[in-house]
């Protein structure tokens, strides 16, 4: 189908190339605000360029486009392709708040289009086991979460973007930037969550306006419990792991990220996603098993374009299939939701319901 993309920033080169390369794609068109990003990205992928999304969906005949604005911008697209029966894949967050992220949910609806989240992390083998085995009851009832991301942003990475640090233009900080794709995770193993009680502050970084380190307790519909540490005052980026404790008391978990945390047109993928945790009855002995199989995949392929490359080809034959997405809308909606729930629980000091 012919596809194209919204927002020629970083990210935007790891979306280019999946639908450069995907059989399911014919890559036609790029739009940015800025005529002369567009035109230099356009010429370096070999396609028409535009400064006006409207344009360039009905001019180029668009079917489907990636929206890799910074996120505070994404409804505004979003909204525009569903008006014009286009399908989108939305980088994360979904949006900087809950407001937007209804708005782009009812154009998707109004329209009959698919609206997706990138959240290229649920693609990782070891957290899929990690749900597989949850699905099938090894761990018993999940009943604990937990979520810690100690890693590092220095003053290049904010000043790399005069949108990124300030509360009017990226709507926060570690929360909103850094930690979605986490938060996602953690509620798509747990559940949903039904109150929160969190703070932030800003610990480290005296030249931004948002925060740089912020933590949760969650208490899930269910009745388990949760935990979140996130914060970017850890230099050079130590490790992010999300383990699940079950009520047969074996646990499962990931360290989804080791080293340094990647960042998008910034840095490579250092280490290999892999269970660090596996306490399975009968599997304990798995675990080094795992951790091989998933260190000789990571070793064989471009870790930081596979996983968008596999989300993007399951977008795209969603589409062709008609069938729903991996990651629908709505789960990225559910992690504003908890983010949102987080600077509210802070600022008002007080549990806040979903």
């Amino acid at each position: 189908m012919r596809t194209a993309l919204i927002g020629c920033g970083k990210v935007g080169h790891l979306h280019a190339a999946a639908l450069r390369d995907l059989p399911e794609s014919n890559f036609t068109a790029v739009c940015d605000h800025d005529p002369t990003r567009a035109a230099a990205f356009a010429a370096q992928y070999g396609m028409q360029a535009f400064s006006d999304a409207a344009t360039m969906f009905t001019q180029a005949g668009i079917q489907a486009v990636m929206i890799c604005t910074p996120h505070p911008l994404h409804a505004a697209p979003a909204i525009l392709a569903a008006e014009h029966g286009v399908h989108a894949l939305v980088e994360k967050p979904l949006a900087a708040s809950l407001e937007d992220c209804d708005r782009m949910l009812d154009a998707a609806m109004r329209h009959g289009v698919q609206l997706g989240v990138v959240s290229q992390r649920r693609f990782f083998e070891p957290v899929l086991r990690m749900k597989a085995a949850i699905d099938a009851g090894k761990i018993g009832r999940p009943i604990l979460g937990t979520v810690m991301m100690f890693s590092w942003r220095d003053e290049a990475y904010y000043r790399s973007d005069p949108w990124r640090g300030k509360w009017s233009t990226e709507g926060g900080g570690v929360l909103i930037n850094q930690s979605p794709h986490h938060l996602d995770i953690l509620q798509w193993l747990m559940g949903p969550i039904d109150e929160v009680t969190g703070d932030w502050a800003n610990l480290s970084h005296p030249y931004v306006e948002v925060e740089d380190t912020a933590l949760a307790t969650l208490r899930f519909r269910h009745g388990g419990l949760g935990n979140i540490v996130v914060s970017l005052c850890q230099r050079p980026g130590i490790y992010t792991k999300i383990h699940i404790h079950g009520s047969n008391g074996a646990s499962v978990g990931t360290q989804t990220d080791g080293g340094a945390t990647f960042i998008a047109g910034m840095s490579n993928v250092l280490e290999p996603p892999v269970n660090d945790v596996w306490t399975i009855p009968g599997e304990e002995a798995d675990l080094a098993k795992h951790q091989a199989e998933d260190t000789a995949r990571f070793n064989a392929i471009d870790p930081t374009q596979h996983y968008h490359h596999l989300q993007i080809q399951d977008f795209l034959q969603a589409i062709r299939d008609q069938r729903p997405l991996l990651v629908p809308a709505t789960e990225g909606r559910k992690v504003v939701a908890l983010i949102q729930a987080i600077y509210q629980s802070g600022r008002e000091r007080r549990p806040v319901k979903l």
